[in-house]
């Protein structure tokens, strides 16, 4: 590279690391609050650390409890607690030994003899400790519909007669307005006004409180108003306009504070430390709650302006390190990319390195379990496998659309004197209609070529009627043509390749083969057999390509998704001298085939044999110009069959291949052809890890529906990686067919539903490749006869009922919990656009059961 390239690819670097560093330094602009006041009226007191649970009766010990009294009477002199069993009954003892008052509670739920016990202690120590100022009895219990209105009014009033001091329950502020009765038993209103529960932006939410205390007052003008819980989340679910973030918690609680310190109000802020374990009763939100987190550090300055994220300056460093890292391997064979192409691999490195970062850091502020742990590490794989395969797909379309020239162009050899050595060209079929493969063999029967050879092989074929007039006709063709019909043949195409390589002239120096669906233009021979000509090119192969695409809808939508691989993915395979060899269309040098020979064993045999010929150090020509054209199949269930046999014999040659492609062992590899070989194939893992993806989201989905008030829906960060793949690719077809294959954006729309609708039976293979060593082979019929709508649903009756199910649980949710927030509403739009693959395998499925524009005889093909 020279050094102006390098010195204009630094400046490009800078001025993209500049520009998403300004985007985290945008998004953490410094915010002025108030300072938090030296002291504020209370504390919400719940003392549980890591590994306590008062659910499952783990309580912390006195010295435990001890030193949280003492951080907290830094800033207070009040607390509140909410129950006196176990452990926590010794808190107004240690309470008085720091001179803190305790406002304490009695918890009040369905269990009876709790509620005894509870009500007995607390007696006891309201009237042996001085620390005890007033009496709760019960929080919430009226709201959680635990209890009735007259019960828990008998409770409140045998607390009263036994104690001295206030008593009173505290309520959300609106149970007090619906059970005005209460005022005449209690001492004082406690009252819980938490904005954020009632999806007031933060923003309103100082206001609102006020504006609801001022309505109590009103209410009961002869009581006086104890804000008994107020409070803002750091983290969670987004509930309307209410956001959980440590910036809107530090911006609501310091105004707040300084606010009803100013006006003379009585309060307890929720609360002091973070408490994980009220993740079940609560949601994810329940554990956020606190000013302090679990590990008793202070989640927001109490000074100063505040952010959002207060490492953000070394997070930006973090993502510029990781898009560096990354756009170094996207580069390290760039020279022949123009600047464009450049600049847009680094832009999205740069986007890639701060999301990774980004949802790195978000799920680092979640409170771990092993379950989260669990998840967060699947989720860590797979955010990271989804951005490597999003780059490699930048990678392709950078080098498409932006490459100054193509590196190693092979195009026509029209020269009289180039070299033409024999060609044997095989012709393997299996029960394939005879007039359509006459048309092959006459098409080959007018090649303008000096010395070539056809040689039919018919593998188990049993019906005479169908195998027997090619025999005929090959012998009407002459001696070229020879044909071979053998019964029982094992292998399925490759065995029959390799069967009929033995007939092969022995002067053939070039061994070519084609499906029995090709016709073939007449230069085929004469202009790309020359290529052979330099000793180390083993495969000449040209575009597959298709004559009926005029015939059906479905076949034109095939058509569109089909020019992609072999105008796109080829061509800048072939840079790198990594191309795919693909068993129709296809020329390999006889001495190469006669050392390796086809593998039986390989579903694709085709594309096994080139990375063979790859790993020998041997080389590959690829002509974007087609020569030849077959059929597609008619129906989707053949076209679903095809793909699936290619992308599973990918995963059985991955896994025959693993040392050489991974690491270059016993092979010569180059590192673009092991590049190009695992980027090639890396999307359809993809879609296989997709179908977990999708069975998570079906399953939190039900959760979410089963019981609303305890599951929220999942975290952004588990969406992300997946949908920003998926619009890419999208993205990427309808940009790339247009710029690269010269289509309209029409057909490109054509394409990405024919592609999206193979997603689901790429999974499958994909797992199948992982998970078996071999499937049977079977053909890709071709021009057979179309069929109804029922038979269509049928072949697509796994797609549909997934598509169901997903807009089943989308509109499960939208019915049993709305859309409250904006994470239910982004929850419900990620179902319903995980189901468009699914949609678009349903449209191509009922297109193939439409009738052709030109009814052909019904004849069937093996590709």
């Amino acid at each position: 590279m020279s050094s102006h390239k390098f010195g204009l690819n630094l400046v490009v670097v800078v001025a993209v690391a500049a520009l998403f560093t300004g985007i985290w330094a945008l998004y953490n602009l410094p915010v002025t609050a108030p300072d938090w006041p030296e002291q504020i009226s209370g504390y919400s007191f719940s003392p549980f650390r890591p590994g306590q649970n008062p659910q499952e009766n783990r309580y912390p010990s006195d010295d435990e409890i001890r030193a949280d009294l003492e951080l907290l009477s830094r800033q207070t002199d009040s607390i509140r607690t909410y129950s006196v069993d176990g452990n926590l009954a010794n808190v107004p003892r240690l309470a008085e030994e720091l001179g803190l008052r305790v406002t304490l509670g009695i918890w009040i739920s369905q269990d009876m003899e709790r509620n005894e016990r509870e009500i007995a202690k607390a007696i006891e120590l309201a009237k042996s400790s001085r620390s005890v100022v007033r009496v709760v009895v019960g929080n919430e219990a009226l709201f959680r519909s635990e209890i009735t209105p007259e019960a828990l009014i008998a409770y409140i009033d045998r607390v009263r007669a036994a104690v001295k001091v206030p008593v009173t329950t505290s309520e959300q502020w609106h149970i007090w307005q619906e059970y005005p009765e209460l005022g005449r038993h209690v001492d004082l209103i406690a009252a819980h006004i938490l904005p954020y529960w009632e999806f007031v932006p933060m923003e309103d939410s100082v206001q609102f409180t006020l504006d609801r205390a001022r309505d109590l007052k009103k209410l009961f003008p002869r009581k006086p108003l104890l804000l008994s819980e107020v409070g803002w989340p750091s983290n969670g679910r987004t509930r309307g306009g209410a956001e959980a973030t440590q910036i809107d918690q530090a911006i609501y609680l310091r105004t707040l504070v300084n606010t009803l310190n100013a006006q003379g109000y009585n309060y307890f802020v929720i609360e002091a430390f973070d408490q994980p374990w009220k993740i079940d009763d609560e949601g994810s939100v329940g554990a956020y709650w606190g000013v302090y987190n679990f590990e008793r550090q202070p989640k927001f300055a109490f000074e100063g302006p505040v952010v959002a994220i207060p490492q953000w300056r070394l997070l930006a460093v973090g993502s510029v390190v990781l898009a560096v890292l990354a756009l170094a391997l996207l580069l390290i064979d760039g020279s022949a990319l123009r600047q464009r192409g450049r600049t847009f691999l680094t832009f999205v490195a740069f986007a890639c390195g701060s999301i990774l970062v980004w949802i790195g850091y978000d799920y680092s502020q979640q409170y771990s379990t092993w379950f989260s742990l669990t998840v967060g590490f699947l989720l860590a794989l797979g955010a990271l496998g989804v951005f490597i395969v999003l780059l490699t797909e930048a990678h392709e379309l950078a080098e498409t659309v932006w490459t100054l020239k193509r590196r190693r162009p092979f195009p026509p050899v029209t020269a009289d004197e180039a070299y033409r050595p024999k060609v044997s060209i095989h012709v393997p079929c299996y029960n394939e209609p005879p007039e359509m493969v006459k048309q092959t063999l006459d098409a080959l029967s007018r090649l303008d070529y000096p010395d070539f050879e056809v040689l039919v092989i018919d593998n188990n074929t049993k019906d005479p009627a169908v195998w027997k007039p090619l025999e005929e006709h090959c012998a009407r063709l002459g001696p070229r043509f020879r044909f071979f019909h053998v019964a029982p043949l094992a292998g399925f195409k490759g065995g029959a390749l390799n069967y009929v390589l033995q007939y092969t002239a022995p002067d053939a120096e070039v061994v070519a083969v084609i499906d029995s669906d090709y016709c073939v233009e007449r230069d085929w021979l004469k202009h790309m057999v020359p290529h052979f000509a330099d000793p180390k090119i083993a495969v000449v192969q040209s575009p597959q390509d298709y004559r009926d695409d005029r015939e059906s809808a479905f076949k034109k939508l095939c058509y569109a998704e089909y020019k992609g691989f072999f105008h796109i993915g080829m061509i800048t395979r072939n840079d790198r001298d990594a191309i795919i060899q693909h068993g129709t269309m296809t020329m390999t040098r006889r001495s190469v085939l006669d050392e390796l020979g086809w593998a039986d064993w390989c579903i694709t045999e085709d594309a096994e044999l080139g990375l063979r010929v790859f790993e020998k150090g041997l080389s590959a020509a690829y002509s974007e110009r087609s020569y030849g054209k077959g059929l597609m199949p008619d129906t989707f269930i053949d076209f679903k069959k095809q793909r699936f046999r290619w992308a599973y014999g990918a995963i059985q040659i991955m896994k025959r291949h693993t040392r050489s492609l991974l690491w270059g062992k016993e092979s010569e590899l180059t590192r673009g052809q092991r590049y190009h070989f695992l980027a090639g194939w890396l999307p359809w893992i993809a879609d296989g890890l997709n179908i977990f993806f999708t069975l998570g989201a079906l399953l939190w989905s039900a959760a979410m529906i089963i019981v609303p008030h305890r599951v929220d829906p999942p975290l952004l960060i588990f969406a992300i990686p997946p949908l920003a793949l998926f619009f890419f690719k999208v993205g990427k077809i309808l940009f790339l067919y247009r710029r690269a294959v010269g289509v309209n954006l029409k057909d490109a729309f054509y394409a990405a539903i024919a592609g999206l609708a193979l997603s689901h039976t790429i999974a499958k293979a994909v797992l199948y490749g992982f998970f078996t060593s071999s499937i049977p082979f079977f053909r890709t019929p071709k021009m057979a006869n179309n069929h109804g709508i029922l038979v269509a649903l049928a072949e697509a009756r796994e797609e549909v009922v997934i598509m169901l199910v997903l807009w089943g649980a989308a509109a499960g949710i939208a019915l049993v919990q709305g859309f409250p927030s904006n994470d239910v509403i982004f929850w419900v739009a990620v179902l319903l656009i995980q189901s468009l693959p699914y949609l678009a395998a349903l449209i191509m499925a009922l297109l193939s059961s439409q009738p052709k524009k030109v009814q052909e005889v019904p004849l069937v093909e093996a590709v």
